[in-house]
């Protein structure tokens, strides 16, 4: 739990989507425990039921499960599950909207992917340094 809450989104969505990032950096593994409502309530000074919403929101989508008794603990699979559904968001919040602007403003996708593609290597020649 090293993120914080913002008011840009609700905090049981926040709660899911910092779950979701500790299992694609691999800070939560699969098989892994993950928090309990009564951490997330206790350290962001939260409601638990907040804390349920946004743990049972994985839950429905399968990406943790519930261990009666003992706790909750990341899917088999689970990484993988949240890479697809993070990329059709991508697809759909980002992507979706540049083809549209684009169009908009006649430039081809053969300029688009030059762009990319000067852009991706900048970015890899910062990493680097």
């Amino acid at each position: 739990m090293k993120y914080s809450l913002d008011e840009s989104k609700p905090i049981f969505i926040q709660i899911a989507e910092g779950i979701e990032d500790e299992i694609i950096n691999g800070s939560l593994k699969e098989g892994g425990q993950v928090p309990s409502t009564n951490q997330f309530a206790s350290y962001y000074q939260i409601n638990p039921a907040t804390a349920a919403k946004g743990i049972n929101l994985l839950v429905e989508e399968k990406i943790i499960y519930k261990k009666r008794g003992i706790g909750m603990f990341v899917s088999e699979g689970a990484k993988a599950k949240v890479l697809e559904k993070r990329k059709e968001q991508f697809f759909a919040d980002y992507v979706l909207a540049m083809l549209k602007e684009a169009q908009k403003l006649n430039i081809s996708s053969y300029e688009l992917i030059k762009w990319i593609e000067s852009h991706k290597q900048e970015g890899n020649d910062h990493e680097g340094n």
